[in-house]
């Protein structure tokens, strides 16, 4: 199964309940009302928050929970990078690796303006970028 991807299992009314030991996987019992059925959605997202890592695509969209962003090619080039080690220290020369390879001139600054655009863009997410000085950042929940 896709991670992150969340499940609800509709069971018939007589079946016997399933076992659930993933944490975005949740079961109903059939028949089940629109009402119930939004409120399990609402409770299996909100349970699903923690484990979930956000991602960026070539089209320059990164989603986090329930939220998307567009960014920038070079934004998505080094958003690449932090969200593939989601959590973890991402290194200024691999940050600046990725900026060479979209512009021709790179420079310390270019990518502070660079990090500084993807601060301000990140934070509706509910992410955000901190400095781990003179090593480079990581990605992470605000808190």
């Amino acid at each position: 199964m896709e991670e992150g991807l969340l499940r609800l299992l509709i069971v018939e009314g007589g079946g016997p309940a399933p076992i659930c030991s993933d944490t975005r996987e949740d079961w109903a019992r059939a028949p089940i009302s629109n009402d119930d059925l939004r409120a399990r959605m609402t409770a299996l997202r909100a349970k699903s928050y923690p484990f979930t890592v956000p991602t960026v695509d070539p089209s320059g969209a990164l989603k986090y929970r329930d939220r998307v962003v567009a960014v920038s090619p070079v934004e998505t080039a080094l958003l690449d990078s932090l969200t593939g080690s989601f959590r973890a220290l991402v290194g200024r020369e691999e940050l600046l690796d990725r900026l060479g390879e979209r512009q021709a001139c790179i420079s310390r600054n270019a990518l502070d303006l660079h990090i500084m655009r993807i601060r301000r863009r990140i934070q509706p997410l509910g992410l955000a970028l901190q400095t781990a000085r003179g090593r480079g950042y990581i990605l992470a929940p605000a808190s």
